[in-house]
C-alpha cells in the first residue's frame, strides 16, 4: 500500500498542468503508478488525489456501506462521485487537473500538494498556508484522538 508523505507547492499553467514530484512518483508503490482519481474533498475546501488502488478501496468502502435503493444513501453517492475525474500522468510528468476542479478549491497559479498517508490532498496554496493549526490546539487534538488510545508493542 502507498503512504505519501511531504508538502510540496507547484506552479499550475493556464491549461491546469502542474508537474508533479519526483519524489511523490517515487512514493507511489501501485501497479499503475501514472494514474490517479481526483475529487472535491467532503470536509474541506481542497481536492483529494487517489491512486488507483486506493480508489478501488475506498469504492469497496462504500458499496459495503450503502444501498443504491436507499434515498438518502443515492444522495450520497450522487454527491460523493459528483466531479470526480480520472488523471493520467503524461510522458513529461505533468498531471493535468480539470478547470472545473482548480476553479473548485480557488486555485490561481500555485497549488500545495500535501501527502496525508494513503492519498494527497490539493490545496490553493494561500488557502492550505493560511489553514495552519497552532501548536497547541494540535496538542489538544492529538491528545483528544491518540491520548487514549492503547499504544501496540508490535
Amino acid at each position: 500500500m502507498t503512504s505519501f508523505i511531504g508538502d510540496y507547492i507547484c506552479k499550475v499553467d493556464e491549461k491546469g498542468r502542474l508537474l508533479f514530484p519526483s519524489s511523490l512518483k517515487k512514493q507511489n508503490k501501485s501497479a499503475s503508478a501514472d494514474r490517479y482519481v481526483a475529487k472535491k474533498d467532503i470536509f474541506e475546501n481542497c481536492l483529494v488525489l487517489y491512486t488507483m488502488e486506493e480508489w478501488e478501496r475506498q469504492n469497496d468502502l462504500i458499496r459495503r456501506n450503502t444501498n443504491p435503493y436507499n434515498r438518502e444513501h443515492s444522495k450520497f453517492l450522487r454527491e460523493f462521485y459528483r466531479g470526480t475525474a480520472e488523471l493520467t500522468l503524461d510522458s513529461n510528468g505533468r498531471l493535468l487537473i480539470p478547470k472545473r476542479l482548480l476553479d473548485s478549491i480557488q486555485v490561481n497559479k500555485e497549488i500545495a500538494l500535501s501527502g496525508q498517508d494513503s492519498r494527497i490532498e490539493i490545496w490553493a496554496k494561500e488557502i492550505y498556508e493560511a489553514h495552519e493549526t497552532n501548536e497547541d490546539a494540535f496538542a489538544e487534538l492529538a491528545e483528544k484522538i491518540l491520548g487514549s488510545t492503547p499504544l501496540s508493542n508490535e
